[in-house]
């Protein structure tokens, strides 16, 4: 029986397949890529008897090719946070779907495995922006506040790791930074032992440094926005700035935009902290667009509609 592991390259993706085969260990084939890269299940093939386990991809955004998938006798397991659209009705279908704008892919999966390995899932929430999710999960671990920063830094440089237009960008494949990860039961021990650690890390510093210069293109009370340059930094670091600048001013909507290999944008929306909701209905209003209420996104964002899109999302949290 043919068995794969069909992941987001972000920390959430990332921190949510490892707990489960933390506790379920098996033999799988790895698919996954960028962060962007929404519609994973398009090459996954599975004949009869065949089982697929997807986290953290939206299940509206691949529903032709799980619908494929279970047509062809596979059975599928989905875990994720996105927007889902209609429920599928189907004998071989699990769905563990929770659309909430404060949990992510890796608390769902804290939950059902009762959290045996919790620290990795506030990692993950906070590589999503989510630290108050993330401080209430970590209640029963009773973290000083130097070990709960730890994992609020690995979930930040594992989500850092997953942007980019393609998995030339990053500084590790998904795949591979997964198999860093297997050998690790505790998070702690892969930040103080594991060198893809210290490399992501001494990455991180770089491209911030960066993005440092870069001022805003929109500057308003409600709304900020920036056009970063045509540079792999630049790709990299735009999650992980987004989330940065939200904490900084949770009364404001951001969004930045950044020049892809296409000729065209990628664009990162963050709603204000302070009223996370409205991020995934306004990216959902472009054909590439899509997320959740509290962070999402557009991909291949023509140029010329640069300012359409401004006005739009300067209106939207207006």
């Amino acid at each position: 029986m043919k068995s794969i592991d069909v992941f987001n390259g972000d920390a959430d993706g990332l921190c949510a397949l490892h707990q489960w085969r933390l506790v379920h260990p098996a033999e799988a084939v790895l698919a996954t890529g960028v962060k962007r890269d929404i519609n994973l299940l398009r090459n996954v093939e599975l004949g009869a008897r065949g089982a697929a386990r997807v986290f953290d991809i939206s299940l509206d955004s691949n529903r032709a090719d799980a619908l494929r998938l279970l047509e062809a006798g596979a059975r599928l397991i989905w875990f994720d946070h996105h927007f889902a659209g209609a429920p599928i009705e189907h004998p071989r279908f699990e769905a563990h779907i929770d659309t909430a704008a404060d949990t992510c892919t890796s608390l769902i999966v804290d939950g059902l495995l009762k959290g045996r390995h919790r620290a990795w899932a506030v990692a993950a929430a906070c590589g999503d922006n989510l630290h108050a999710a993330a401080r209430r999960a970590a209640e029963p671990l009773e973290l000083d506040e130097g070990r709960f920063a730890v994992l609020a830094e690995l979930g930040e440089l594992l989500n850092y790791n997953g942007y980019g237009d393609s998995v030339a960008d990053l500084h590790f494949d998904p795949a591979e930074l997964y198999r860093q990860m297997m050998p690790f039961v505790d998070p702690f021990a892969f930040v103080a032992e594991c060198a893809a650690f210290a490399k992501l890390r001494e990455g991180f510093a770089a491209d911030m440094q960066a993005a440092a210069g870069v001022t805003p293109c929109l500057d308003r009370r409600h709304a900020a926005a920036w056009v970063l340059p045509d540079a792999a930094w630049a790709r990299r670091v735009v999650g992980v700035l987004a989330n940065r600048l939200a904490v900084a001013t949770p009364e404001r909507a951001h969004a930045l935009l950044v020049p892809d290999a296409f000729g065209t944008l990628t664009v990162s929306v963050r709603a204000p902290k302070a009223r996370p909701v409205g991020a995934d209905a306004l990216c959902r209003q472009y054909p590439t667009g899509g997320g959740r209420k509290a962070a999402a996104g557009i991909n291949r964002l023509p140029v010329s509609g640069t300012d359409g899109f401004l006005a739009m999302f300067s209106r939207h949290y207006s």
